[in-house]
């Protein structure tokens, strides 16, 4: 518990330190170095809590407000974890980034504010998850959600920049809206605040369970990112500088994950349609947000729609433990939320990797336009080869991290199909075929990726000088990277370690947690070894054939396919790529296409453009957003601009709540 407070104190103060310096170096040296040297003292402290330490605990009176409560067990130090990892490497990261724009003008130009919005973020992050009180949950998480907005709106000087900042502000606040009458209910139940009469109160509203869970589902699920929830986040995602995206994508999306796992703690034993729901939302999620990245020719988009895939695969693995849960099945239980737990971390890693590598390229070319970029990585190696790496993990393939969280829940997907109770085995089905599409069409998106901007040649001249970013931007990216191979590594031990996390989310005896454990275990140790002896025969193998082929290989133009001037704008763009799947899944998708087509015999010109709107933001929210424009604007009367008209305003509230009350 010392180490988290010390780290809350310490990130906070540099925070604050950095924003009332006047220098901008100085407020970088002190917003980041407070991050990072934070960052570092809490992940220490959490790692001691995963595997199992005493739960520490720390509760002093708040005066008339409540009290401050707050406690480190297994499951808050698992998610702990990552956000304090993730928010230290993207500090170090963005000590670099945000140089070119210490010496603008204008709002962008101040370091010291940015780095006051990141540090708070990545505190009430931490708060947020040791928390045992209502009230400062909730404190914890609206200002969560404030520090991120500013993050999200640094370059508000673009229009596309503040809708997208507005939008992620009204989305979280409807989210914040279902958790009030959440909190409220279980609080009144109670007669207090303190989490750990929750479960006491919720067992007394048995019969009102379930629209708890749904008042869960839709509160938690909009900071996740649940499909059809999830339309702020390919608007926010792109908007934010990158090292704030990873922090974003990575864990703050996870604290809706937490908080939803928390609340199935207090709920008590959970009901099987509970189980389905979430499945069915993982099912929808996965491939719908996969689907929605294939489409896109933005590369920081494309990220932001797979952050959605992998909300997905997240509820699968929790949706398959609560029906094991509910049915008695342990082995389904352990290996679902087992899977679904060890996936947070995985997708924190690969994925801030992958947003850091995106913001190198950005950073170097300039614009986030896959079409027109190309031949990045013999122009950019590092950033290359760390792009890669995030793409073979978030695609669950050894021999990366990404693989172990998804063999768990396939394992306990393959379980539970085998089930002669139909309300098991239909979902444990459906979640296999949702993972394997997920996992199909997930390769398929980041070939593309990858493919169009990293190989080939420059498309356009923007693409054409890039370099690969300074040390500390390079620093970063190699960190993660590294820590994507060596979770993957040790993912039978880290597996193993996870037992008291996952008793804590299950409801179930460690021991018997352990024991379910132990024979997936054995198959990740078999695996990691056999892969690891592949990888040392292929790079043995390259090194020999390098050794035998030295000085023996001539340079020479491939074959031009009889063109007598080709050009790089002749290749494959990402659209011409992905167009056979987006193509069969048009009735989904809805892809508007634009043409201008070739006419006469010397024709000046065509051009082809395709564009594919988010359905649910399009077809739902947007009409609803507008409706609720229009009626507030008929409410704009009582916006005179007068003060004393405000205080009036809070003296007849206060004179009506005063009656109500009494």
């Amino acid at each position: 518990m010392t180490s988290l407070l010390v780290s809350l104190g310490v990130v906070c103060s540099g925070g604050m330190a950095a924003a009332i310096v006047r220098r901008p170096r100085a407020a970088t040296v002190l917003g980041a170095g407070s991050a990072m040297l934070g960052s570092v003292l809490g992940a220490l402290g959490a790692a001691r809590a995963v595997i199992g330490a005493p739960v520490e605990a720390l509760e002093f009176s708040w005066g008339d407000f409540g009290r401050i409560s707050i406690a480190i067990d297994p499951l808050s130090a698992f998610f702990l974890l990552p956000i304090f990892v993730l928010s230290g490497v993207a500090a170090l990261y963005g000590a670099e980034y945000l140089k070119p724009r210490d010496g603008a003008s204008g709002a962008n130009g101040s370091p010291g504010l940015h780095w006051l919005s990141f540090n708070l973020l990545c505190a009430s992050m931490a708060l947020v998850v040791v928390a045992r009180d209502a009230v400062l949950f909730l404190v914890a998480w609206e200002s969560m959600a404030l520090a991120s907005f500013f993050l999200v709106t640094r370059e508000n000087d673009r229009r596309a920049v503040r809708d997208a900042g507005w939008l992620y502000l009204a989305a979280t606040h409807v989210g914040t809206a279902f958790l009030f009458p959440l909190f409220l209910i279980l609080s009144h139940e109670a007669h207090t605040t303190d989490f750990s009469a929750f479960p006491a109160a919720a067992a007394a509203l048995q019969g009102s369970s379930g629209v708890l869970f749904l008042l869960a589902l839709v509160g938690f699920g909009t900071k996740a990112g649940i499909l059809p929830l999830h339309i702020w986040l390919p608007e926010a995602h792109p908007a934010a500088p990158s090292h704030v995206s990873a922090v974003m994508s990575g864990v703050m999306i996870k604290t809706g994950i937490y908080g939803l796992v928390r609340m199935l703690t207090f709920l008590g034993p959970p009901q099987e349609w509970w189980g389905w729901a979430l499945v069915a939302l993982g099912c929808a999620s996965g491939v719908g947000g996969v689907l929605f990245a294939l489409a896109q020719h933005d590369l920081k988009r494309l990220l932001a729609y797979h952050s959605v895939e992998n909300i997905g695969i997240i509820l699968l693995g929790i949706g398959l433990g609560i029906l094991g849960v509910a049915t008695h099945v342990p082995a389904l239980a352990v290996l679902g939320f087992a899977g679904g737990l060890l996936h947070v971390v995985n997708h924190a890693l690969f994925k801030g990797l992958l947003f850091l590598g995106a913001g190198s390229v950005l950073h170097a070319v300039g614009s986030g336009e896959i079409d027109r970029m190309g031949g990045l990585l013999k122009r950019m190696p590092w950033t290359g080869v760390a792009f890669l790496v995030g793409a073979v993990a978030i695609c669950g393939l050894p021999p990366l991290n990404g693989f172990a969280s998804e063999f768990l829940v396939y394992a306990g997907a393959f379980g539970g199909a085998g089930s002669p109770t139909n309300a098991v085995s239909i979902p444990a089905l459906a979640a296999l075929v949702g993972l394997a599409l997920i996992g199909g069409l997930a390769a398929a998106c980041f070939a593309k990726a990858f493919g169009v901007v990293f190989l080939g040649e420059p498309r356009e001249e923007l693409a054409s000088h890039p370099h690969d970013p300074g040390l500390p931007m390079r620093l970063s990216m190699a960190l993660l990277a590294g820590a994507c191979a060596l979770v993957a590594l040790l993912a039978p031990w880290i597996v193993q370690a996870m037992a008291p996390a996952v008793s804590d989310a299950s409801g179930l005896d460690a021991d018997l947690v352990a024991g379910q454990l132990a024979a997936p275990s054995r198959w990740l140790g078999l695996i990691v070894g056999a892969v690891a002896a592949l990888v040392a025969l292929v790079l043995a193998l390259i090194a020999w054939r390098a050794r035998l082929l030295a000085g023996r290989i001539a340079t020479t133009g491939t074959w031009d396919c009889g063109y007598a001037r080709p050009t790089a704008r002749m290749q494959y763009t990402a659209s011409s790529f992905a167009q056979p799947i987006t193509a069969f899944f048009g009735p989904f998708l809805r892809t508007r296409a634009h043409a201008v087509r070739t006419a006469g015999y010397f024709p000046p010109g065509a051009s082809h453009a395709t564009e594919t709107p988010d359905v649910a933001s399009e077809r739902v929210f947007a009409p609803i957003l507008f409706a609720t424009k229009q009626a507030l604007a008929r409410l704009h009367w009582m916006q005179q601009g007068g003060v004393h008209l405000y205080v009036l305003y809070l003296a007849v509230t206060l004179l009506v709540l005063l009656v109500w009350k009494l």
